[in-house]
C-alpha cells in the first residue's frame, strides 16, 4: 500500500476539517474543498498518494474498541 497517514477527523467548523493523526497525535487543519466526499466528526481519513480517503473498516474498529472499553468501566473493571 505504500506510505500512508491515518487521520481521525476532530471537528468540523465552517470549511475547515481538523484531523488528528492517529499515530502522532499531531493536528493539522485542512479546507473541506480538498475532499470530494462528505465527512463528519469521528471519520476516519487516509491520505495517501496526495488524496484522501474514507476509511470505514477503521472507524467501525474504533467504534468497537471505543464500546469495550467503555463497558468494561461501567462495570468497575
Amino acid at each position: 500500500m505504500g506510505n500512508y497517514m491515518k487521520y481521525a477527523i476532530d471537528k468540523i467548523e465552517n470549511n475547515i476539517i481538523v484531523l488528528e493523526n492517529l499515530n502522532t497525535k499531531e493536528i493539522t487543519n485542512i479546507n473541506k474543498n480538498l475532499l470530494s466526499f462528505k465527512v463528519k466528526e469521528g471519520d476516519i481519513l487516509v491520505y495517501q498518494n496526495n488524496k484522501y480517503y474514507l476509511d470505514n473498516n477503521e472507524k467501525e474498529k474504533r467504534i468497537k474498541i471505543i464500546k469495550e472499553k467503555f463497558l468494561k468501566v461501567k462495570k468497575g473493571h
